[in-house]
């Protein structure tokens, strides 16, 4: 921030303020942003602010009423409604719309068309809104595995976050990454257990399976005034208050006694949740022992301290479809969830050999921030920042340390799904976008003072593949095109070339992820892709050795072409580093040995297809003995020619074989599917080496065939409920079974008699 004179700061906040609207508006962007949502308050004397700014520094305030926290959960529980009903009640939109709604217009955090057409969350979305004079920013992510990447890098850059989980489906399979997630990012979380208006709801088979399955140190801040189609409204054990929600969006919320035949429940879950507190809370724990009455100020600071110190998990409830408890959840937010300044968030000193650095997270230092997520806009490259440290101003020239360029920032916007906002500058804290800066995902930018980095996000490896290509020759460059933007916002999405089959294969988390992109390359660039299955790299090889002896010989008037080869073929030992030997123990000049380097470009010419199916053929050794040559007619190419035919004479004599690539792969998964699943892996002419116990996991390493893996991680998670995953990773070539051979052959000659 711009040093103003201290006795400038009423003056001008007075002139921001000056123009205030409706009763509950918030402040202008600018107001805002100088000093947070400061209240006029403090600035209605000059003097006041005077002596409260010696004491505290000018952000204190500021970030304290800062929350920056992400929305996650499995597939359908309700994520994107409850952002939704949090825009509305927060005055960021002013009608709901519902993610499959009928009136065409779809969740306002689902932009893009294919989100609002499916009614799934595709892409990570930011927005901020203003609640009691906090601010908060928020991220909705995806609940589908296959777009893990997007929920990784939410959480990376997020103080905290809200795991929803529904009350009818309880604890399930994604809940379960997306909290393993949350743990790897040490992010405090509130849970909020979502659709108690659904047949079957029962909040407490929820809590009881969080605490078994998610492990949490959990217990209900709220208890539920009925379920199902009786579900009216919520009693806070904290504040004890019953509160219902009246209005036609559920924005009127009445605070009552407690009714009268909830007393004893509410009695029971109050004492659970203080028990379950003060075993992880000392302070609390003194007042239980010595039976204090616990007023609901000091439960509510326990209870903070508890989830900041990630040892406790506060448990919410309601229904964001029917607008029931989306405000008390609101409030806990605010009350449970840290500020920017609460969160221990380390660098890496690239002057100190990567010395860890704890950033203090104040606008006072130097600047650190981190791109965490690029986008393709209308105006260029947009980049997500999450600021550490320091502040950052439009304007200013900011240094990247991964590539060490300096860059001039042109635009900075605040982000509001689809739409945005400009601003003149963002303090630590906040989560911001830069147009027009050139960076890739995970990158650092400093004021250039320091060399920090940020680390880095954790990037799964790919597990599926597919060949791609243009329908239309015209359309390749922007396919290309296409493929590099998706490469580039997306670290999970890679781009290939098969240099053997010449396809383009593009490999991702899942058969949706793919299709995704796909359909992305046809809507946003009209290109028409077609998708097929990726050629497998097979080679082919000889198991014996065989002797040749060929006579090239052509005589058509002129010239002619004479070159004769005597010698044999053989396997090389196995474990032979190199593929290919050539050897020449010819004695004497039965060929002049200028004519030694064709013979050998001949027969590697010739082992690059082989005639079983025509893939390169390995781990070969041609040893040439004997030979002939002519004065006048021998060339280099009829030696050539004649290693080629001498290759080919003799190769079905060396018994070959064909090797097809063998994976190593390593599968995790409940110990209940481990039968099934195992059964699929000899399906899939696997061999498993190896199985351990993982908790409540097991793990099963195995080596299967490439050829049988296609497809493999819709079959694990059907045979799994979701929960299984694998990683599988080149190991071999190995010879391929008798039918299989034949198989391939018999297929290779059909496609040739096609061509």
């Amino acid at each position: 921030m711009a040093r103003f004179q201290r006795s400038a700061i009423p003056r001008l906040l007075f002139t921001l303020y000056s123009t205030k609207a409706a009763p509950y508006s918030s402040p202008s962007p600018t107001a805002a942003l100088l000093l947070g949502n400061f209240e006029v308050r403090h600035f209605a004397a000059g003097n006041v602010a005077r002596a409260k700014d010696d004491k505290e520094p000018w952000w204190k305030e500021s970030m304290e009423r800062l929350r920056n926290i992400g929305i996650s959960a499995h597939i359908d529980s309700g994520k994107t409604t409850l952002t939704e009903r949090v825009l509305y009640y927060t005055g960021r939109i002013h009608e709901i719309h519902e993610v499959r709604g009928k009136d065409g217009v779809g969740a306002k955090m689902d932009s893009m068309d294919l989100e609002r057409e499916k009614g799934i969350t595709i892409q990570s979305a930011a927005t901020y809104c203003t609640w009691k004079d906090y601010q908060i920013n928020i991220i909705d992510t995806p609940g589908h595995v296959d777009f893990t990447i997007e929920v990784e890098r939410a959480l990376r850059v997020l103080d905290g976050a809200i795991l929803v989980l529904c009350s009818v489906g309880g604890v399930q399979s994604q809940s379960i990454t997306v909290d393993r997630q949350m743990r790897r990012y040490e992010v405090p979380r509130l849970a909020f257990i979502n659709k108690l208006d659904r047949m079957g709801a029962d909040p407490w088979k929820v809590l009881n399976q969080a605490r078994s399955k998610l492990r949490h140190h959990t217990a209900a801040v709220q208890v539920p005034i009925g379920l199902e189609e009786n579900f009216k409204g919520l009693i806070d054990l904290v504040q004890l208050k019953a509160f219902y929600f009246h209005g036609s969006s559920g924005e009127k919320v009445v605070t009552e006694e407690i009714p009268a035949d909830m007393e004893a429940i509410v009695a029971e879950k109050r004492r659970e949740l203080i028990e379950v507190v003060s075993e992880v809370d000392d302070k609390l724990a003194e007042a239980f022992l010595n039976d204090e009455p616990i007023s609901p100020a000091d439960l509510e600071e326990a209870v903070r301290r508890a989830t900041i110190a990630r040892k406790f998990v506060p448990v919410f409830m309601g229904s964001a479809f029917k607008n029931k408890g989306v405000q008390p959840l609101l409030d806990g937010v605010l009350s449970y969830l840290p500020c920017p300044i609460e969160v221990s968030n380390y660098a890496l000193d690239q002057t100190k050999n990567e010395e860890k650095v704890m950033l203090p997270g104040t606008p006072d230092g130097p600047l650190v921030a981190l791109a965490f997520k690029l986008e393709e806009g209308r105006f260029g490259q947009l980049t997500y920042l999450r600021v550490y440290e320091g502040v950052v101003r439009k304007g200013d020239f900011i240094v990247n340390i991964n590539t060490g360029k300096k860059i001039k920032v042109p635009r900075l916007v605040r982000m509001h799904s689809n739409e945005m906002e400009d601003i003149q500058e963002a303090h630590a804290g906040q989560i911001v976008a830069v147009f027009g800066v050139d960076c890739a995902s995970g990158d650092t930018f400093t004021n250039g003072s320091v060399k920090y980095t940020m680390t880095s996000m954790n990037v799964p490896e790919p597990v599926m593949s597919l060949a791609v290509q243009p329908v239309s020759k015209d359309s390749g460059g922007q396919f290309s095109k296409a493929l590099n933007r998706f490469q580039r916002e997306d670290p999970t999405f890679r781009v290939g070339l098969d240099a053997e089959s010449g396809q383009t294969i593009i490999s991702g988390m899942g058969e949706l992820h793919l299709d995704i992109y796909v359909e992305r390359i046809r809507r946003e660039y009209k290109v028409d892709a077609t998708v097929g299955k990726p050629r497998v790299n097979f080679r082919e090889t000889i198991t014996q050795r065989a002797e040749f002896d060929y006579l090239h010989k052509k005589q058509s008037g002129g010239q002619g072409q004479y070159g004769r080869v005597c010698g044999y073929v053989e396997p090389l030992p196995p474990g032979s580093p190199i593929k290919f030997e050539f050897e020449n123990m010819i004695v004497g000049q039965a060929i002049p040995s200028n004519f030694i380097p064709a013979i050998e470009k001949g027969f590697k010419e010739a082992a690059n297809s082989g005639s079983l199916i025509g893939h390169p053929v390995e781990n070969i050794r041609v040893v040439i003995t004997d030979g002939a040559s002519h004065a006048v007619d021998s060339s280099e190419l009829a030696f050539k020619l004649a290693s080629i035919y001498a290759f080919r004479q003799c190769y079905s004599a060396a018994r070959p074989v064909i090797l097809e690539p063998i994976m190593l792969v390593e599968l995790k998964g409940p110990t209940e599917f481990q039968g099934t699943v195992a059964g699929d892996i000899n399906k899939r002419k696997g061999v498993i080496v190896g199985n351990d116990q993982d908790g409540d996991d097991s793990v099963i390493t195995a080596n299967v065939p490439l050829n049988n893996m296609f497809g493999y991680s819709t079959a694990l998670r059907s045979m799994t409920q979701g929960k299984g995953e694998f990683t599988m990773e080149y190991k071999e070539h190995s010879p391929v079974s008798q039918d299989v051979q034949m198989q391939l052959v018999n297929t290779h000659k059909a496609n040739k008699a096609v061509e």
